[in-house]
């Protein structure tokens, strides 16, 4: 798999060691979340909001309402910018300013086009999937009227970085001596029991989706 070329806009400049430019690892970060945070200027002011996405191959889908101020400014061609970060750990120095997290992150660069009708379902399958595998076949799929006020974008990653930390904390060589407990309190995301909507009026066994996306957050690993 070939690396994201580098350019001003994705080079890691603060610990460059930590940064990576590899597809591989990219999608990694992108495949392991579903929420992420979206960077654009409309005039002179900045705004970043959290939205769902799908990843298919180097595409990033997007969706929400058809009078989507963010959405509608996206389809114009802004250069858009695109975070996923996930927390793995708080590192816990012997002074202040060595604390840090256990991290990895992937910011993408790229613009976003609308994708046509005819594609609109199957890029909405993308993002469903993204946040539980299998959902889509449980349930219904979206009416010609859902279909019609919701508007999908795609945009291809033109450039990216992934900017990873693990390991224990680094502090000052003096410092070592210091009588203070440092170390890493590590952090994942788990899910809990699932909780039936109270409104249903059958008597349904938990979706296959749901008991295997509990399974997988159960037997995930930290990265420290």
């Amino acid at each position: 798999m070939s690396n994201y070329p580098k350019s001003s806009r994705n080079t890691v400049k603060r610990s460059p060691k930590r940064g990576h430019y590899d597809k591989e690892t990219v999608y990694q970060i992108l495949d392991a979340g579903y929420i992420c945070h979206i960077g654009f200027t409309i005039g002179d002011q900045p705004y970043v909001i959290p939205n769902a996405y799908g990843r298919e191959g180097d595409t990033i889908y997007l969706h929400g309402a058809v009078g989507s101020r963010m959405l509608n400014q996206l389809e114009k061609g802004t250069p858009v910018c695109v975070t996923v970060t996930h927390t793995d750990g708080i590192v816990l120095a012997r002074s202040a300013m060595h604390h840090s997290f256990n991290y990895r992150s992937a910011v993408l660069f790229g613009t976003a086009r609308l994708v046509p009708d005819d594609q609109k379902e199957q890029a909405l399958f993308v993002i469903t999937e993204q946040i539980i595998k299998g959902r889509w076949d449980e349930v219904r799929t979206p009416s010609e009227q859902e279909l019609k006020v919701t508007k999908v974008l795609a945009m291809k990653i033109e450039e990216a970085s992934a900017k990873i930390r693990t390991g224990p904390p680094k502090d000052d060589e003096a410092d070592y001596e210091l009588p203070v407990w440092a170390g890493v309190l590590p952090l994942r995301v788990a899910t809990g029991e699932a909780i039936p909507d109270p409104a249903m009026n059958q008597a349904l066994s938990v979706p296959d989706s749901v008991n295997n996306y509990i399974q997988g957050s159960t037997a995930s690993k930290s990265v420290l």
